[in-house]
């Protein structure tokens, strides 16, 4: 999972730090970061709820593309 945070967008509601306190916190500044281990969410179920709720839309969740399983890696017939 990639969560992505616009620093140009949030305002600090801290509705995300509220949601999913285990992923989020709030900068010095009372911007929304990322708690240090959690840039991948950290497998909550909360991150995407935490995305909804921002009033602004500052934050992202996508999931990581990446290979398939059982899918052959380059060069491999």
């Amino acid at each position: 999972m990639h969560i992505g945070i616009d620093q140009d967008t949030c305002i600090g509601a801290g509705q995300c730090a509220l949601t999913a306190p285990e992923v989020f916190t709030q900068d010095d500044d009372g911007y929304s970061a990322l708690r240090p281990g959690r840039e991948d969410g950290g497998g909550s179920a909360l991150v995407r709820e935490a995305a909804r709720a921002c009033p602004v839309g500052a934050i992202t969740v996508s999931e990581r593309v990446g290979r398939h399983p059982g899918s052959r890696g380059p060069g491999i017939t």
